[in-house]
């Protein structure tokens, strides 16, 4: 059994006139939330093997704040492949890691591939907004026997507005 986390990247700037969509950071909001899913995923005791982030700003941002605040001591990877990837990309990225990623992954992306990618391995279709994070329960040994089925169970979803505003970090 293997747990795929999907973390969408926490809301960013559309300010800054000129800026390319890679390079847009993290707004008010985006710097308030990712934090708080990191307590999250401490707190639930999801803390990944392995973080795989898109190189955009944005989602790098999100991945670190997260780490940090979750516990997490391993190196968080970059894959530029993951920027704006719809689901058979980010499958073929969590394939790639291979036995070396551990039990739990962690991918963190953006929309419409995030939820897309949920779908497609849970068969849910749900809501996925800034900063969202499902967990999803997959029966495969390896990294590398996944594949883009609805084969997984969706063990949670949870969304930045649904936390208490005194979620501690």
């Amino acid at each position: 059994m293997r747990t795929l986390l999907v973390l969408r990247h926490a809301k960013s700037s559309w300010k800054g006139a000129g800026l390319a969509d890679h390079d847009r950071p993290l707004n008010k909001r985006g710097r308030h939330d990712a934090p708080r899913m990191g307590s999250l995923v401490k707190r639930l005791g999801l803390v990944p093997d392995r973080i795989v982030s898109s190189t955009a700003v944005r989602a790098w941002a999100t991945a670190q704040e997260v780490a940090n605040h979750a516990g997490y001591t391993g190196e968080i990877l970059s894959d530029r492949l993951l920027y704006l990837a719809g689901p058979s990309t980010l499958v073929e990225v969590v394939r790639a890691a291979g036995a070396d990623a551990g039990e739990r992954v962690m991918l963190v992306g953006h929309n419409p591939g995030s939820q897309e990618l949920v779908w497609w391995l849970t068969g849910e279709d749900e809501d996925f907004p800034t900063a969202a994070l499902a967990q999803i329960e997959l029966p495969i040994d390896d990294w590398t026997d996944l594949r883009l089925s609805p084969r997984g169970r969706l063990a949670g979803l949870w969304r930045p507005k649904e936390l208490p505003d005194d979620d501690p970090r």
